[in-house]
C-alpha cells in the first residue's frame, strides 16, 4: 500500500529537466499528491509562468508514477499561489551551489533588482562576494549571469522570485 511519503520519495527521484542536480520536490514544484487505490493526482506550480520545463516534469511525474502502480495519473497544475525561491529547501541550495549555481541569497522580499540595482552574489567555486553581474539571463530564465573578480569565473545565480 502506498504512503504519501512513499509517493514523494518517488517523486524526488525525478531531477528538474534544467537543473538535474536537484530534485523537481527539492526545488518546491510539488504541491500535493492526492491518491486512493490506483489512482492518483498531483498538483504542481510552475518555477515562473511559461517554464518550459514543466511539460518534461509532467511527462516524468506521470511515468515514475505508472511505472509505481498507478493506473490514473492526474496533473493540476495551479498557479496561486505563485512559486517562489523560499520553496527551495536548503539541501537544494547546497546542491545549487556545489553544482556551480549560486542559490538565492535572500527571500523574496528582496525587490533590488526591480530598481536595477544589482548586488554582490557569492562565488559558489571560491566563496568571494567580489562579483558582479554580467546579464540578467543566465543559462535558463530563471538564472542571472554572474562574473567573479577574484576567481574569474563565470557562474549562474538562481535569481530570487
Amino acid at each position: 500500500m502506498q504512503t504519501k511519503e512513499n509517493i514523494y520519495s518517488l517523486l524526488s527521484e525525478i531531477p528538474d529537466p534544467e537543473i538535474p542536480v536537484i530534485s523537481i520536490v527539492e526545488l518546491g514544484v510539488i504541491r500535493d499528491v492526492k491518491f486512493s487505490d490506483k489512482d492518483i493526482e498531483v498538483t504542481i506550480t510552475p518555477t515562473y509562468s511559461g517554464c518550459p520545463a514543466m511539460k518534461q516534469m509532467e511527462d516524468d511525474v506521470r511515468k515514475k508514477l505508472t511505472d509505481n502502480g498507478f493506473e490514473t495519473v492526474k496533473i493540476n497544475t495551479v498557479y496561486n499561489p505563485a512559486w517562489t525561491t523560499d520553496w527551495l529547501n536548503e539541501e537544494a541550495k547546497l546542491k545549487l551551489q556545489k553544482y556551480g549555481i549560486a542559490p538565492p541569497e535572500e527571500s523574496t522580499n528582496d525587490k533590488s533588482f526591480l530598481t536595477g540595482k544589482t548586488k554582490n552574489v557569492t562565488c559558489p567555486r571560491c566563496k568571494s562576494t567580489n562579483t558582479h553581474l554580467v546579464s540578467q539571463f543566465g543559462s535558463t530564465a530563471c538564472k542571472a549571469l554572474y562574473k567573479c573578480n577574484d576567481c574569474l569565473e563565470a557562474f549562474d545565480y538562481f535569481k530570487c522570485i
